[in-house]
């Protein structure tokens, strides 16, 4: 009886050494949907245009990263990071998704803490907490911006549609690949 308490003592403190930081199984996801929303940006990000609007899918596949694995907000931060150092590849401003994607990967980190917002049986989680992490990691990068450049007002006010249908269209995406790729890793 002693030898069975003892190996259940021994399995809780195993499991908790595990939740002391990510598993190789999470760092291979990370890095899988980091690459692929690399990809997608590289290839097919001028492809999917609505209305001159099209998809960040570095940040989509970050928020799609941090509702899988559920890190803790330190490590959200580093994946965050690690997106701001892939943006680095692409043309823009250098240095500046460094900040916008530590805000948005450290909001998605926190908003996933929730657990789940349910309508009928469904959650739809990813969706508004994409949303909202797309609205402050593009939000924060306009802002950043516009001080750097000196902008106007007028070029704030044309950046927030362009802020807000990337993350309507960032939030669709992971939702529609939050589902299959849940059951994929169960």
């Amino acid at each position: 009886m002693e030898n069975e308490t003892q190996t259940t003592g021994e399995r809780r403190e195993s499991k908790k050494e595990e939740k002391k930081g990510l598993g190789i199984r999470e760092l291979i996801l990370t890095a899988v949907l980091l690459a692929a929303g690399a990809v997608l940006k590289f290839f097919a990000g001028s492809l999917i245009n609505i209305g001159g609007m099209k998809p960040n899918f570095i940040i989509a596949m970050y928020c799609m990263t941090l509702i899988l694995i559920r890190p803790r907000i330190v490590e959200a931060a580093i994946i965050g990071i690690l997106a701001g150092a892939i943006c680095q590849f692409f043309p823009g401003t250098p240095y500046v998704n460094f900040a916008s994607e530590f805000a948005g990967a450290v909001a998605m980190g926190l908003l996933i803490k929730i657990g789940s917002i349910k309508i009928v049986k469904f959650d739809i989680l990813p969706c508004v907490s994409t949303f909202i992490s797309t609205v402050i990691s593009g939000g924060l990068y306009t802002i950043i911006l516009i001080l750097l450049l000196g902008a106007s007002k007028a070029t704030l006010a044309a950046y927030i549609p362009i802020v807000l249908c990337t993350a309507a269209i960032n939030s669709v995406i992971v939702q529609v690949l939050y589902y299959p790729l849940k059951a994929t890793l169960k």
